[in-house]
């Protein structure tokens, strides 16, 4: 079992993409997606990791959800200001899910802190989930306080993990607050509203 690498996370990259379009044009093809009966998902982020973005919305997208980024949405300032951050409150709200991109620059976002408070308030504790992605080789090292949120793993091969065997693949693990122990397949998760 293991976090996100990321190398891994590239390797979600769509190819066709990566190969013919820059990063912002295949950011922006996000848009035009079809987005009719999918999960909702805000995705909290730090602006300038477009790399790992990208491999992020790859990723989620493969799993059949439409994954909302403010800077891509036409409606949202061009400069950052309170308008901003009451657009951000409405998205987050709007949105089904919430997910935090976290990566070490993201953890010590400011903004990407504030959006998980306004997520935590909105969403609490079943459509809210940390996508840690941790440097290639190296451990992932968070604040303590993402400890209380579900969180999206790896597991690598048929394994007996929290008290059951699991085949390998993405999972939602719910923190152990409250007598709570529950894991979940990532696909299954995302359905759930």
């Amino acid at each position: 079992m293991s976090f996100i690498n990321e190398s891994q996370l590239r390797g979600y990259r769509k190819s066709i993409k990566t190969y013919n379009l820059s990063l912002n044009e295949s950011l922006r093809g996000y848009k035009n997606e079809s987005k009719l009966l999918k999960t909702k998902i805000f995705l909290s982020h730090k602006h300038d990791e477009l790399e790992q973005l990208e491999g992020a919305i790859s990723f989620l997208k493969d799993n059949g959800v439409d994954v909302y980024v403010d800077w891509l949405d036409g409606g949202m300032p061009k400069t950052t200001s309170g308008e901003t951050a009451v657009g951000l409150k409405e998205k987050i709200k709007e949105n089904d899910k919430f997910i935090l991109l976290a990566t070490e620059g993201a953890i010590n976002s400011k903004w990407c802190n504030w959006e998980l408070g306004l997520g935590d308030a909105a969403k609490y504790i079943n459509n809210i989930a940390v996508l840690p992605i941790k440097k290639d080789y190296s451990d992932f090292s968070g604040n303590e306080y993402l400890e209380i949120y579900p969180y999206i793993f790896r597991i690598d091969s048929f394994q007996y993990f929290n008290g059951e065997y699991r085949s390998s693949g993405l999972y939602v693990i719910y923190p152990k607050v409250n007598g709570n122990d529950k894991v979940v397949a990532l696909k299954d998760w995302l359905k759930l509203r």
